[in-house]
């Protein structure tokens, strides 16, 4: 691939970033990321044979952001276990109520075949340094379905927040407590490892 190429490549992935945080899942189109890039209809097909592709691609940019959010974490510090996880979870949950169409997309695995398109390979490393992290906190647990109840978990407060159902029932204007309480129900009190 040329600079050029790589260049288009790359400005077809903004403006499909760019279209879904203004716009949502729905609008991304190849027809409407290509005139919003100012190139004929048919330009990202050389780039993204297939729909699917193009929005493989958005997704693992949004993937990449939340890892560098990971990183900032002190999740990569010398806080305790828990507190890294609790540090982990609370990224997590801002990037996907600061993210909400790029959320979406990249857990749509439905929609992504993760497996085919490499996606699995920036998504599961990042499960891992949470299963990790739970392992040292619960020795005890199974590491991997702790982390995953926790992720679902997290998830649903993601989306409920979104909502705005949370604030309802709980009537909370901050989810903190919230994730206080989830992190005692899959880690346990506060003051352990």
């Amino acid at each position: 691939m040329t600079e050029s190429d790589i260049g288009l490549r790359d400005r077809l992935v903004d403006v499909g970033v760019e279209l879904l945080a203004a716009e949502g899942l729905q609008a991304l189109t190849l027809r409407e990321i290509a005139r919003r890039a100012g190139v004929s209809h048919g330009a990202p097909r050389r780039y993204f044979p297939t729909h699917l592709e193009l929005l493989s691609a958005i997704a693992r940019r949004g993937f990449d952001d939340l890892a560098a959010r990971v990183r900032s974490t002190p999740a990569h510090g010398s806080a305790s276990p828990r507190a890294r996880v609790a540090a982990l979870a609370r990224a997590y949950l801002q990037f996907a109520l600061d993210n909400p169409g790029m959320y979406e997309l990249m857990f749509r695995h439905d929609l992504l075949e993760s497996g085919r398109l490499g996606l699995r390979e920036t998504s599961l490393p990042l499960f891992g340094v949470l299963a990790g992290l739970i392992g040292e906190v619960r020795p005890e647990a199974d590491a991997r379905r702790v982390a995953g109840a926790l992720w679902a978990n997290l998830h649903g407060i993601a989306q409920l927040w979104r909502w705005r159902s949370l604030q309802l029932a709980v009537g909370d204007d901050d989810f903190g407590a919230l994730l206080d309480a989830v992190l005692v129900a899959h880690l346990g009190a506060d003051g352990g490892r």
